[in-house]
């Protein structure tokens, strides 16, 4: 992920502050990220979400609201609606710089805004909300303590995440009316709810009304365990990837240049992801997973590099019993393989040519299920080692490394 800082008008004239996260490749696709109230597009949601997306090739643009952040302009001006047309600047700003957006995610309050944002912006076909409120006259809730100070003196300072904000009366007669369930109901876009059902700020009730509210199609994922901010990275990576992949349906098949590295058949690229000190972003033609190492070294956030080696070995071997089984039209129902991968002294290895120092050992176990005989199972286990990682592991490897131009 590579990322552009950038600035747009807001809703104010003022100037708002953005960040653009890009994906290595042309981006299939761009994305609005609108963070939940009084917090910043660099909240740790906001910012996994995007990187997680950059690997699905969509690019993310997350900026500070009005009065927030980096962004000028004072707090105590805004609005629920001030803060709508901020995101439809966004959008704006890609349309003219880049490509409208065809995907809105929003955090709590910003939850709301993407949901009161989506009828003015034609190209959005698909919406995700993170904790967010099913209306906006759930605010005037959480403000209880201030609202009759700021009803009888026009405004009043409050404290929101250890933070002091002015509110002001124009903000709650703001709030009252907003159309939020006709806005639901009209959505018109794809819809991904996702609600932690001990959330104490906002409660699960609102992820019921709004999806109850909205035509399909329409998902609902559960944040079992989760906070309302979702402090533990655990919770955020999962939000993350559940929405990368339900946002790959509505997306367009991925083009890939043929000059970039990558795009020709049995070609790999791995770079690093930013997650933690190893993380690694592993592209193979459309497909995008993760590697890293586990904890404590790493953050676990993708098997291991051995790990890989082995499924890649797991994975030829079953492929290739189901192709012999399938062509001799036997009745084989399931292949499982077991593997692990230690490090044995050499001399304790009968069939090996080396006799001294230490050898790396791959125990693999084949489970074979369906009605076959002895000698089917027999053959099928001979035909295991013919497959074609496992003859490339026990070959000769001819390796040959570049410096790619411009390093």
């Amino acid at each position: 992920m590579r990322t552009e800082h950038v600035e747009f008008p807001g809703s104010h004239e003022t100037t708002l502050d953005g960040r653009l996260d890009l994906p290595d490749e042309p981006p299939r696709a761009y994305a609005v990220f609108a963070h939940c109230f009084t917090c910043s597009k660099d909240v740790v949601a906001a910012s996994r979400i995007a990187r997680e997306l950059t690997g699905h090739g969509i690019a993310v643009l997350r900026f500070d609201f009005t009065g927030l952040g980096q962004s000028g302009g004072d707090f105590a001006d805004t609005t629920f609606s001030s803060n709508v047309d901020d995101l439809v600047n966004a959008a704006d700003f890609l349309r003219t710089r880049h490509q409208a957006p065809s995907i809105l995610v929003g955090h709590s309050l910003g939850g709301a805004a993407v949901l009161a944002a989506t009828e003015r912006l034609p190209e959005v076909v698909a919406v995700a909300t993170i904790a967010a409120p099913a209306d906006t006259e759930h605010m005037l809730h959480l403000l209880r303590e201030s609202r009759e100070e700021i009803e009888e003196q026009g405004e009043a300072e409050i404290c929101l995440a250890e933070r002091p904000f002015l509110i002001r009366k124009q903000f709650l007669d703001d709030l009252r009316g907003q159309p939020q369930d006709h806005r639901i109901r009209k959505l018109g876009a794809a819809l991904m709810v996702m609600h932690s059902p001990t959330d104490q700020t906002v409660g699960i009730d609102n992820a019921a009304k709004i999806f109850k509210a909205a035509r399909h199609p329409k998902s609902f994922v559960a944040l079992d365990g989760a906070d309302h901010m979702l402090t533990r990275p655990s919770d955020a990576r999962f939000v993350a990837s559940v929405l990368a992949a339900w946002v790959e349906r509505y997306l367009p098949e991925p083009t890939l240049d043929p000059d970039t590295p990558g795009a020709a058949e049995g070609t790999v690229v791995v770079s690093e992801n930013g997650e933690g000190p190893y993380g690694q972003r592993i592209t193979s033609g459309r497909h995008v997973f993760s590697a890293d190492e586990p904890i404590p070294l790493g953050h676990d956030t993708g098997p291991s590099p051995y790990d890989l080696l082995l499924a890649s070995l797991g994975a030829c071997t079953s492929m290739t019993l189901r192709m012999y089984a399938d062509r001799k039209q036997w009745p084989l129902e399931k292949v499982s393989v077991g593997l692990g991968h230690s490090k044995i002294h050499a001399r304790d290895c009968e069939d090996c040519e080396t006799q001294s120092g230490r050898l790396d050992h791959i125990e693999r176990t084949i489970q074979i299920t369906g009605d076959l005989d002895d000698e089917q199972r027999a053959r099928l286990m001979e035909i295991a080692d013919r497959c074609p990682v496992h003859k490339t592991l026990h070959s000769e490897i001819s390796m040959h490394t570049t410096v790619a131009k411009g390093n």
